[in-house]
C-alpha cells in the first residue's frame, strides 16, 4: 500500500451487530478510502438505526458499497471481492443465533470462511476473522489463549473450524479475535434477550430468576471496545489469536443487579440444587416452559407500544441455559499491544445506552 494512501477493506458479513458497528467506526475516523460490505441480508431489512444508515451512506473521502451476496457460494464470493483490491478482509460471516442445526452453521460460518480466505491468498489480502470466546472450555478460571479448545455450543464448534478453515490456506496472513459476550448499541443475542426477560418480570410484577447462581459467569466486552480491537488487529502478527474480554468478570450476580436497578424489578437465580433437579430430566424441556412464558408476554407488551416487528426477544435456547461459564482473560492484548478497553466494566449507564438505543429504533 502506498505511503500516506489509506487502505480499502472488505467486510463479509457487515450488516449485523459488529458489522454495522465497524462500518461506522471505520466511517467516523476516515481509516479507509474504500469500504465494501457483503452480506446476504440487505441494510434495507437489518433494522439498520440512524447511525448505521448513515455510516452506509458515507462521506467525503470514504466510499461504502454494499454487495448482496451468498457467501457459501463461490461466484458471490468473486463478485464480493472483484473490482478491487483490498487490504483488508474482515470476516463476520456466520450464524449467530443459537440452537440452529449443524448444516445451517456450517453453511453460514465454515463454507463461507473456506471460499472467501482462499479468495484472499489469491489477492494478497490480510484476513481478520472474528471467532468466539465459547470456543474454550466452560470454566470457571479464566480462558487465556492458550487454554483447552472444548466448544460447548455448536456455534461454537464451527467458529473454531473456521478458524482451522482459515489457517490451513496457503500464503494467506490472518489474526484470530475471540471475544466474550459481546453487548452494546445493535446487541441481539449477547445481554438483550436478558434485558427482554426483564421487560416480561417487569411486566408480570414477579420475581425474575435464572437457573443456578449469581457466581456463573458470562464475561462480557462492549462493541466499541470490539470494533477498535478489529481494526488495531491488521497489525497484528500473522497467526495470531487474541481474546477480547474487559476487566468486569462479568457474572450472572452483576447483570441481575443492573437488570434490577434499570428496570425496577426483583431478581434472584435458582440455586444449584433446585437448577440441577429442573434440568436433570430435560433441559430442553425447562427451556420450552420459560420461553412459553416469555416470549408471549414480551410480544404482548411490544403490541402496547405499538412496535409491529422487531428482532429482539426473550428467547433463551437451551444451549444457554447449561451451567457453562464463558470466562474469558482478554488482558494479553493491553499487554503485549498497548490496547485499552474504553468500556472496561459494564455499567448501568451502557445498559441504558443500549436499552435507548433499541427503543429510538423502534425495537423495543
Amino acid at each position: 500500500m502506498a505511503e500516506g494512501k489509506k487502505p480499502e477493506v472488505l467486510v463479509l458479513g457487515g450488516t449485523g451487530f459488529v458489522g454495522r458497528n465497524f462500518v461506522k467506526y471505520l466511517v467516523d475516523n476516515d481509516f479507509a478510502s474504500f469500504i465494501r460490505v457483503a452480506d446476504k441480508t440487505m441494510p434495507a431489512i437489518a433494522y439498520f438505526d440512524e447511525d448505521a444508515k448513515t455510516a452506509f451512506a458515507g462521506k467525503d473521502g470514504v466510499t461504502v458499497e454494499f454487495k448482496q451476496a451468498d457467501l457459501a457460494r463461490e461466484e458471490h464470493v468473486n463478485r464480493a471481492f472483484a473490482d478491487h483490491s483490498f487490504n483488508f478482509v474482515f470476516n463476520l460471516c456466520g450464524e449467530t443465533r443459537f440452537g440452529c442445526g449443524e448444516e445451517e452453521y456450517r453453511m453460514k460460518t465454515l463454507d463461507p470462511a473456506k471460499l472467501a480466505a482462499a479468495k484472499a491468498a489469491q489477492t494478497g489480502a490480510k484476513w481478520i476473522e472474528m471467532s468466539s470466546g465459547q470456543v474454550y472450555k466452560a470454566d470457571k478460571s479464566a480462558a487465556t489463549e492458550e487454554s483447552k479448545i472444548s466448544p460447548w455450543t455448536v456455534q461454537a464448534k464451527y467458529r473454531y473450524e473456521a478458524e482451522n478453515a482459515v489457517r490451513a490456506v496457503d500464503g494467506l496472513e490472518s489474526v484470530i479475535l475471540r471475544p466474550a459476550t459481546i453487548y452494546g448499541p445493535g446487541d441481539l443475542t449477547g445481554l438483550m434477550p436478558r434485558m427482554a426477560c426483564a421487560v416480561v418480570y417487569k411486566e408480570l410484577g414477579q420475581k425474575m430468576q435464572f437457573l443456578w447462581t449469581g457466581e456463573l459467569r458470562i464475561n462480557t466486552v462492549h462493541i466499541r471496545d470490539v470494533v477498535r480491537a478489529m481494526w488495531a488487529a491488521r497489525e497484528f502478527e500473522n497467526g495470531s489469536v487474541w481474546n477480547l474480554a474487559d476487566s468486569n468478570d462479568t457474572t450472572q450476580g452483576k447483570i441481575n443487579d443492573l437488570l434490577g436497578k434499570v428496570f425496577g424489578i426483583e431478581t434472584g437465580f435458582q440455586g444449584t440444587l433446585q437448577s440441577k433437579a429442573a434440568t436433570k430430566i430435560a433441559l430442553s424441556s425447562v427451556a420450552e416452559l420459560v420461553n412459553n412464558k416469555h416470549v408471549p408476554t414480551f410480544q404482548t407488551v411490544a403490541q402496547k407500544h405499538e412496535i409491529a416487528n422487531s428482532p429482539i426477544s426473550p428467547f433463551l435456547d437451551k444451549e444457554l441455559l447449561k451451567d457453562n461459564h464463558l470466562s474469558i482473560d482478554g488482558s494479553k492484548i493491553t499487554k503485549d499491544k498497548g490496547f485499552t478497553y474504553e468500556c472496561p466494566e459494564v455499567t448501568e449507564e451502557l445498559f441504558v445506552q443500549e436499552i435507548r438505543s433499541a427503543i429510538d429504533n423502534k425495537l423495543f
